[in-house]
């Protein structure tokens, strides 16, 4: 009789660890999905990342902005190994953003409107696949957001050459070195930030004032 007491007891305190242990993951995920609550993210390809990083850090409702690469065969790859062209990655940019605030189809416009989509792996005097213009989306709803706004864009002739933009999944996205993150507001006295960043985004500024992030 004693031994089934003892036994019971025993049996009485792990339920109760373990019931305490279910509760304190659920808790922890409750928490996480409350700090992540309604945040969405998009990632996109459309030329240097040094240069289009600097244009969506700037969009009201945009809270974080990485520069990454995505699309590739290599895991891991490095700055230098994508600029070999070998690698099949795309510069990318990752957002996190708050569609309430701006939805995902406006970004994708953005997205358009900011770079040249009818040019193959090529944005300026950057040239080579890791420099395509590509839409990598996260869902199925992006996917058609995506798609729709391509489609409307060639159906009013807003370029005089086909779009050449590449609509995929997103797939072997890795974060690129810390030295390429906040990279225009790091070195904004480099050549390359002002002759070709500073205009851009001069002219970005002026064109969405209405969606600019008040400092």
């Amino acid at each position: 009789m004693l031994k089934k007491s003892i036994l019971f007891f025993f049996l009485l305190v792990l339920l109760s660890n373990y019931s305490a242990l279910a509760k304190t993951d659920q808790e922890k995920k409750i928490m996480l999905n409350d700090l992540n609550d309604g945040l969405q993210e998009a990632t996109f390809g459309n030329g240097c990342f040094w240069c289009t990083e600097a244009i969506f850090q700037n969009l009201k409702g945009v809270s974080n902005v990485t520069s990454g690469y995505a699309g590739g065969h290599v895991q891991k790859p490095s700055y230098s190994l994508v600029g070999t062209g070998t690698t099949g990655h795309a510069e990318v940019i990752r957002l996190t953003f708050d569609p309430k605030l701006i939805s995902y189809r406006e970004l994708v416009e953005i997205f358009f409107h900011t770079h040249d989509p009818t040019t193959l792996n090529r944005q300026g005097a950057d040239v080579g696949t890791q420099y395509r213009s590509v839409i990598f989306y996260h869902n199925d709803s992006q996917r058609k957001a995506a798609v729709d706004v391509m489609n409307q864009l060639e159906r009013e002739g807003a370029y005089s050459n086909p779009i050449v933009t590449e609509i995929t999944k997103v797939n072997n996205y890795f974060e690129a070195e810390s030295n390429h993150q906040n990279y225009y507001e790091n070195n904004k006295n480099e050549g390359y930030c002002r002759a070709v960043i500073s205009p851009k985004l001069a002219k970005f500024i002026k064109k969405y004032s209405h969606k600019i992030e008040k400092n």
